[in-house]
């Protein structure tokens, strides 16, 4: 199981609209509101045989309203 992040930075007005898509679409395990330079946060989980980028390309990027997004990849949980 291979667990990511990404950063979403959505259009102006739109984080919940978003957020409610990315809900709707179950493929988050947990979705935050944030402050900076992104508006949302969320987790995800793949199995090992997932392409990272082919995944938030399809599954995420496609949903309307979103500007931006930043992957981070991680490697261990401690």
């Amino acid at each position: 199981m291979q667990t990511f992040f990404v950063e979403i930075k959505c259009k102006l007005g739109k984080t919940y609209e978003v957020a409610s898509r990315l809900a709707d679409a179950e493929i988050a395990s947990e979705i935050y509101s944030t402050a900076g330079t992104f508006d949302i946060l969320a987790k995800f989980h793949v199995d090992d045989d997932v392409d990272i980028g082919h995944f938030v390309g399809s599954k995420v990027q496609t949903i309307p309203e979103i500007q931006d997004t930043h992957t981070i990849i991680t490697f261990k949980a401690f």
